[in-house]
């Protein structure tokens, strides 16, 4: 269900709501995913129009440590749905959108010493600007956690 096209011009990110079923992640999880989620939807909903995030998350799975130090490599993947509802209208839902992700660890050096938890959670948000309105709300390049 696509965003009405004058919505994707004039909207502002407002609460961002997570659910999930049980997710295989640390404690601080929904912090970290909602901080990331916000910092990417603020870059590419810049109207006035404040419309609250609903986003369920169904499956996060990240590469293990270990493996990535014996691989080289590995992804971590996270989809779910985004809900764009107004708050002015009884939380009517405007727009809903499945996202999936996947997203290098970064190597060996990234998989031992990088938030796997940040990695996805940018990607995810990236994704979500993306899909709702049709741009990308970072530049790829090193002060990205997922680097594009």
């Amino acid at each position: 269900m696509a965003l009405p096209i004058g919505l994707q011009e004039t909207a502002q990110v407002g609460m961002i709501t997570m659910s999930s079923a049980w997710l295989n992640a640390e404690d601080d999880f929904a912090d970290t995913f909602n901080d990331e989620v916000h910092e990417e939807l603020r870059r590419c909903m810049w109207g006035t129009a404040l419309i609250n995030v609903r986003i369920h998350l169904d499956d996060l799975q990240r590469a293990g440590r270990l493996e990535t130090l014996l691989n080289g490599d590995g992804k971590h993947h996270l989809s779910g749905t985004v809900e764009f509802v107004d708050p002015a209208r009884n939380n009517r839902v405007l727009g809903r959108f499945p996202i999936r992700v996947s997203t290098s660890a970064q190597g060996r050096v990234g998989g031992l010493l990088g938030d796997r938890q940040m990695m996805v959670s940018e990607a995810f948000g990236r994704a979500v600007c993306e899909e709702a309105f049709g741009r990308n709300p970072r530049d790829p390049g090193p002060h990205n956690a997922t680097r594009g």
